[in-house]
């Protein structure tokens, strides 16, 4: 090893201690009765003060002996570790931080003076001696410190060189040893001591003598199983592995159409060994959330002694796992979330005893996987956000205007707070209150297909929700074709397809304020035209105006949407790649692949494209809801199109029924059917459901009584209140939806009217009505509804 890589080496080992000694000295502050975190925050100093004297850091060195001196008083129980001893034990720690940082840059720890934090540690050595006039530490606890010192050694340690042994053996020089390591770096193949024996510098059993301390420190050490890996090099393997998917994708769309065996056998061989390698090399990149997570409890702890307020943080979940870029990528946006929750969400101890809560408030962490992504959410429990206060923020920065602010939902008003330059602070801090910080956090969570949303509860809290995907590499994607060209859409997007075929498709789309949305089971879905929207015509399309229409139902910022394609073609991994400085300001690509056959495909950004097309627009979504509010029909009402169900009740009779009332449609054997207190009924879904024929309580003749080979019923399942009834028909006809307009009749009870629906008198009806109407069996009905 040079001198350079023993530095390097240093700098890692001394990194990963300092993240460990923050939380060690955050948990000691809640339990200084823990000898054993207390003996290992000691051994840590330790060890970064011994390898910076070893390597001339003086600087370091003197300020690591002050803080050691200070622990070794806490171990020793002179001391009792209180906020004003970890406050400067954790300055102490930022510190060393800092020089670590200047060591890694320029080599050196930099001009710097920290006189005034040495005699801040110094001094509270102080106080605590004098006060108790402590005698000189009895012979037993002297040799209990000195067990104590010597138990760092029994902790796994990396294995040392050579070079390091003889030096510590005083069999070999410094200079000496990197003499040689300078002569090996430049291609002498020789093992570091045999070079040491040819110069003089030691003799041979020396160098046996420290290849059997290596061997014996190789036996017991406990990281021989792991290995550091530079992340450039991983970086560069992944880039690899995704060059191989893209070929393993061409060599199956070029054997698919061959008819030769050994071919075939040798690209599903490859397809297995590519998966396989992929999956290794991307478990490589992954690291547990924990590892970002561990920094936040000495966040709180800076935050809340700030803000004067008692703040406890719970984390679960720390061990899910994200690809490392994906790590890097949130970790300043969660980081942001947690500050703002202890310094916005969380009340000061007077408010939170005057609410009945306790004086400590809770900060709760939580990641799992779940649908592919990796869901986190950050919790508070304190007095949830302000809707008015946030609404009038927006309207006085002029965000939006009043009539806007009036018409938003809970949601919409609570997720203001992620416009730029929103804030509701009154005063500026260090913490808060510039208007920078929330809309970063949603930009930058969505750079990487994620989404954010918050929800809160006046006096009770708020909840910030973050759906990230697992890695950025290679995912899997729907393959479109619009005017001819290929897109890959990420699955993390997809909610399900739709196809429109005959009459449906020629009145399946309407226009609401001249937007094209289709009714997707009682909802309005927004459609977005993918030709309309990438300004291309696709002259097929034109000439065939009656084709089928294809519908991809995506999701953005928590909303549905659906994508008119020319074409769904197939799903398959693809592997991301970005995309060139002429694209990137465009909002519909994510960023390129390289398809089976060599060709580029764009990848397209769901959010992007509902952004572009104005589908998130609040305004819009408020004319979409009323639409639907009224989606309802009513007698009287020509002018809105219904969705109703048909079925036969009688030999000639037609009728309808609100399609929105209807749960589902079922179909039972006829001997399932039972009888419970005089009423018809069956087992279905863990209940006792009732039956009411329909035939049978608008007295009308029914057209398909006990016929010879028909052994099943057709059922309407109507719930209501976490019940079911169900609606003994005929026989089922259809599903439309129409424009119509009710025309009473009196005296038929169970019916709203009738109406021309499919150019046929149909009778509407009216569902609660008849099931009041449902002959002796009023009372056992109303039970259930």
């Amino acid at each position: 090893m040079s001198d350079l890589e023993i530095v390097k080496e240093f700098l890692v080992e001394s990194y990963e201690n300092l993240d460990r000694l923050d939380q060690g000295l955050i948990t000691l502050e809640k339990d200084p009765t823990d000898q054993e975190t207390l003996a290992s925050i000691f051994r840590t100093i330790h060890t970064i003060k011994g390898t910076s004297g070893f390597l001339a850091f003086n600087k370091l060195g003197a300020l690591t002996h002050v803080g050691e001196n200070l622990l070794a008083r806490l171990r020793d129980g002179q001391l009792t570790l209180n906020p004003e001893i970890t406050t400067a034990l954790l300055a102490m720690v930022d510190v060393v931080r800092r020089m670590l940082a200047s060591i890694e840059a320029d080599g050196a720890e930099g001009e710097r003076d920290d006189s005034e934090l040495i005699a801040t540690l110094t001094g509270l050595l102080q106080p605590k001696v004098e006060a108790n006039l402590a005698p000189a530490p009895a012979p037993d606890q002297e040799k209990d410190r000195q067990k104590e010192e010597a138990r760092q050694n029994d902790l796994p340690q990396p294995v040392p060189n050579v070079g390091d042994i003889l030096i510590k053996q005083g069999a070999a020089k410094v200079s000496e040893v990197f003499e040689a390591l300078e002569q090996q770096g430049s291609g002498d193949p020789r093992h570091l001591g045999e070079i040491l024996v040819e110069k003089g510098a030691v003799k041979p059993h020396d160098v046996l003598d420290a290849l059997n301390v290596q061997q014996q420190t190789r036996g017991q050490g406990a990281s021989d199983s792991t290995i550091r890996v530079d992340v450039c090099l991983l970086d560069q393997l992944m880039n690899l592995v995704g060059e191989l998917v893209l070929a393993r994708n061409q060599v199956l769309q070029f054997t698919s159409s061959s008819e030769e065996n050994g071919l075939l056998a040798t690209s599903q061989r490859l397809n297995l060994i590519t998966t396989e390698l992929q999956e290794g090399v991307m478990k490589t990149r992954m690291q547990p959330i924990g590892n970002i997570w561990s920094k936040f409890p000495r966040t709180v702890r800076d935050v809340a002694l700030g803000c004067g307020k008692q703040v406890r943080i719970e984390m679960e979940g720390k061990e899910t796992e994200l690809d490392k870029t994906i790590i890097e990528a949130i970790k300043d946006p969660l980081t942001h979330l947690v500050r703002n929750a202890v310094d916005h969400g969380i009340e000061s101890p007077e408010l939170r005893v005057a609410a009945g809560k306790p004086v400590e408030g809770l900060l709760s962490l939580r990641a799992f996987h779940e649908g592919g992504q990796v869901n986190i959410e950050i919790s508070d429990d304190g007095a949830g956000l302000n809707r008015e206060k946030i609404v009038n923020k927006a309207v006085q920065k002029g965000l939006m205007s009043a009539e806007q602010a009036a018409r938003l939902s809970d949601r919409e008003a609570s997720n203001l707070i992620f416009l730029a330059g929103f804030s509701t602070a009154e005063i500026v801090t260090n913490v808060s209150g510039r208007g920078v910080g929330m809309d970063v956090v949603k930009t930058n969570i969505e750079k990487i297909g994620g989404t954010v949303d918050v929800q809160s509860k006046p006096g009770q809290g708020s909840t910030v929700r973050m759906k990230i995907p697992l890695t950025l590499a290679i995912i899997p994607a729907l393959i479109v074709t619009s005017a001819g060209d290929r897109y890959a859409i990420p699955q993390v997007s997809l909610l399900e397809l739709v196809r429109l075929e005959g009459e449906q498709a020629r009145k399946g789309i309407e226009l609401v304020n001249g937007a094209p949305v289709h009714r997707l089971r009682g909802k309005l879905l927004p459609l977005i035209y993918l030709n309309r929207e990438l300004n291309v015509e696709d002259s097929a399309a034109a000439a065939n105006e009656d084709r089928a229409i294809k519908i991809v139902v995506l999701q953005a910022d928590g909303r549905p949407f659906g994508l008119v394609v020319d074409e769904i073609n197939d799903t398959e991994e693809i592997v991301v790649k970005p995309l060139s400085k002429q694209l990137k300001s465009i909002k519909s690509f994510a960023g390129a692949t390289i398809m089976g056959d060599g060709r580029v495909a764009l990848i397209l950004d769901a959010l992007g494209l509902a952004q572009c097309a104005n589908v998130v627009n609040e305004v819009r979504d408020q004319g979409l809801a009323e639409k639907e509010e009224n989606g309802s029909f009513a007698a009287g009402n020509g002018a809105q199109r219904n969705a109703v169900l048909l079925f036969q009740c009688g030999e000639n009779g037609r009728m309808a029924i609100d399609l929105t009332k209807v749960a589902r449609l079922e179909e039972f054997q006829r001997n399932t059917i039972e009888s419970a207190g005089g009423q018809e009924v069956v087992q279905y879904r863990g209940q006792i459901m009732p039956l009411v024929r329909v035939s049978d309580v608008l007295q009308t003749k029914p057209g398909t009584e006990p016929q010879s080979g028909q052994e099943s019923l057709q059922v309407v399942v109507y719930s209501a209140n976490g019940r079911s009834v169900g609606l003994i028909v005929d026989r089922i006809l259809d599903i439309v939806e129409e424009s119509f307009e009710i025309q009473g009749q009196k005296g038929r009870k169970g019916l709203l009217g009738s109406a021309v629906i499919q150019k046929r008198i149909t009778d509407v009806l009216d569902l609660l009505s008849l099931i009041d109407a449902a002959e002796g069996n009023q009372a056992s009905l109303a039970a259930h509804v």
